[in-house]
């Protein structure tokens, strides 16, 4: 029985498992987009995603880390140089999975898996460095409304009222 194990196994060996998602990150961040088959792209995603994550704190320590998985000393500094400092605004989900429909050998699920921040045709600002915004919450932003509301005078909602039209 398999049960909550959630690795893809991708009919493969531990090591040649290792090797080949190693390989498939390399040439994802040397050429930032690649077509791969789709179980492929969604075990490469689980396995390129915190390398990204650890390639936004530029320190000897992380490049060690992040070495010890890819093996390749020009994919680290790009993914460091380049993949970082576009990243950097950006909380999570660096990649993005395209499927691409049957391949017509083997009849396997095709799939584009890219980087985010380096695909043209859906990026909103062509060449802007986006800047390290703060950490995002899903709560309602009461911080935000507190500051609204100070910055308004407390007489100002009566003094409206007044302004208006009198019997």
């Amino acid at each position: 029985m398999r049960h909550g194990d959630k690795i893809n196994n991708l009919g493969r060996t531990a090591s040649h498992r290792k090797a080949l998602l190693s390989n498939l990150a390399i040439q994802l961040i040397a050429h930032k987009r690649i077509v791969t088959t789709l179980a492929k792209a969604k075990s490469l995603r689980t396995y390129v995603e915190p390398l990204i994550t650890k390639a936004k704190d530029n320190t000897t320590h992380q490049r060690r880390v992040v070495f010890s998985y890819l093996q390749d000393k020009e994919a680290v500094t790009t993914l460091f140089d380049e993949v970082a400092t576009k990243v950097a605004g950006r909380p999570g989900g660096y990649t993005r999975i395209i499927k691409l429909g049957t391949r017509v050998g083997d009849n396997a699920e095709t799939a584009l898996i890219e980087l985010v921040d380096f695909n043209e045709v859906y990026g909103k600002g062509k060449g802007e460095v986006k800047e390290a915004a703060g950490k995002k919450t899903r709560r309602a932003g009461g911080s935000k409304k507190k500051a609204a509301g100070d910055a308004a005078p407390a007489g100002a909602k009566e003094a409206k009222k007044e302004d208006g039209p009198t019997e």
